[in-house]
């Protein structure tokens, strides 16, 4: 079987068209205060520039959503046409302001009538339960006719994260809510004849993220909807470990056909996500007819790949890629990868990180970042560092660090809940300060950010 692409409808974002018919297009997130317009926009215009297709801005407010105009208005003035979108968490009402505005909006199911996930059980009865969607359909109706009046496009994303305690009490914490979240409003969307949608569902762990994509399909194919997918990982990290994450995930689905925009989430400088991105998609062929072949030629559960590669980015992403799927559908459980030109052990550290990025085995503390945004209040990048040097220098008295996952997230919005498979989290709180947890427990708040990193090691070294 050849690689073929999913067929969808076609979704017009301020003339930008997503959809099986034209190219998978390559967005980001700004990570400046959304009320930095100068800011802003320059770093609007070096994701455009790098080949980013649409970029995103968080609207925590209305004085957010009501200053995109003017991020909007300065990317004009300096011949900019890449749309806009907003991203709406825990406020239905910023939503409204921002699709008089922007190209498109963000909204999240977890939190947009619901309240923030509180992690409690709720028992609902049939007719309570369907009294909540009521409450929905109210509010995101007229929603949806102001984006008709506009010509506004919508993302109904939904993230692993920020589930609702009345999806986790009816569906638990599983594939099956995450796509049930989507659809509630997907319904409401095709009820309403509102057809300018993309959906996106996403996860930290690549194992949820793929098996979640898949049954979304089927899902949407067994009601007869074929909306658009936006793929990304969330918190997939920096460096090469974000890297392998994101292509493990993200490729396996573009493998099967499945995606018509991407988004690299890496803890760097925005405009450094499009160049990995680019790569991924220009690899899918390829990546798609090896995967094939690869795995008719398992053998005592070990998967071989070869590459004839130059560029080690590109080896990792396309190892990655063609692993991916096999890996997290259980065909393989070993990984060897040839390529000359490259040492045996820096292929064998490449296979342990693609292993563990598919959560077969873990031979490394796994650090769980997001790529950060306006809501982030502290120095994200220059944190993570810390953290990092701060773990692999406590590595040789404590070796079981190797076998930790640490959390590293920027606000509330998704923290505890992409930290729920996390052993311990760092979460902003407010301007400079941060939150640290034990699993879900929030076990020490609004820590002075230049202690917090002390206060982290201190209590993991002292648990472990």
């Amino acid at each position: 079987m050849s690689y073929k692409r999913r067929k969808t409808t076609d979704v017009n974002v301020g003339g930008l068209l997503i959809g099986s018919n034209y190219p998978i297009r390559i967005q980001s997130m700004a990570n400046t205060s959304t009320m930095d317009t100068d800011g802003s926009v320059a770093q609007a215009l070096r994701i455009a520039e790098a080949g980013g297709e649409l970029v995103r801005f968080t609207t925590q407010g209305q004085r957010e959503a009501q200053n995109m105009a003017n991020i909007r208005a300065g990317l004009r003035a300096s011949g900019c046409q890449v749309p806009l979108c907003a991203d709406v968490h825990y406020n239905a009402a910023v939503a409204d302001t921002a699709a008089t505005i922007c190209e498109k909006v963000r909204i999240n199911p977890g939190n947009y009538v619901d309240p923030g996930r509180k992690f409690k059980h709720i028992d609902y009865t049939d007719a309570e339960y369907a009294a909540e969607l009521d409450k929905i359909a109210a509010r995101f109706v007229p929603f949806l006719n102001i984006c008709k009046a506009h010509g506004t496009a919508i993302r109904i994303g939904v993230n692993h994260g920020s589930l609702s305690d009345r999806i986790m009490s009816r569906y638990g914490d599983t594939p099956e809510g995450m796509v049930e979240s989507c659809m509630e409003f997907l319904r409401l969307c095709v009820r309403e004849n509102f057809n300018d949608v993309v959906i996106s569902i996403k996860a930290s762990n690549t194992v949820v993220m793929v098996r979640t994509g898949r049954l979304l399909v089927l899902q949407m194919d067994k009601e007869g909807m074929s909306f658009p997918l936006h793929l990304g990982v969330t918190e997939a990290g920096e460096g090469e470990d974000g890297r392998i994450k994101s292509a493990v995930g993200i490729g396996a689905l573009l493998c099967e056909g499945i995606g018509d925009t991407i988004r690299v989430s890496l803890s760097e400088a925005p405009e450094r996500e499009i160049p990995v991105a680019r790569k991924l998609v220009e690899s899918i062929a390829e990546c798609a007819s090896k995967r094939e072949t690869a795995a008719r030629e398992i053998h005592d559960d070990t998967l071989t790949l070869e590459f004839s590669e130059s560029d080690w980015e590109s080896l990792q992403l396309k190892a990655s890629m063609t692993a991916g799927a096999l890996l997290i559908d259980g065909k393989a459980h070993e990984l060897t990868i040839k390529n000359d030109g490259f040492s045996s052990d820096r292929l064998r550290e490449l296979s342990d990180s693609i292993l563990q990025a598919a959560r077969v085995r873990f031979t490394k503390t796994e650090f769980i970042s997001c790529p950060g945004c306006g809501r982030t209040l502290y120095d994200l990048e220059g944190t993570i560092a810390r953290i990092k040097s701060a773990v692999l220098s406590a590595t040789s008295e404590h070796p079981e660090l190797k076998h930790l996952k640490i959390g590293i997230m920027g606000c509330i919005v998704n923290g505890p809940g992409e930290m729920a498979d996390a052993d311990y989290g760092y979460v902003g709180a407010g301007v400079g300060r941060v939150s640290l947890y034990k699993g879900k427990e929030c076990v020490e708040k609004n820590i002075p950010e230049s202690e917090a990193v002390e206060h982290l090691m201190k209590l993991i070294t002292m648990e472990i």
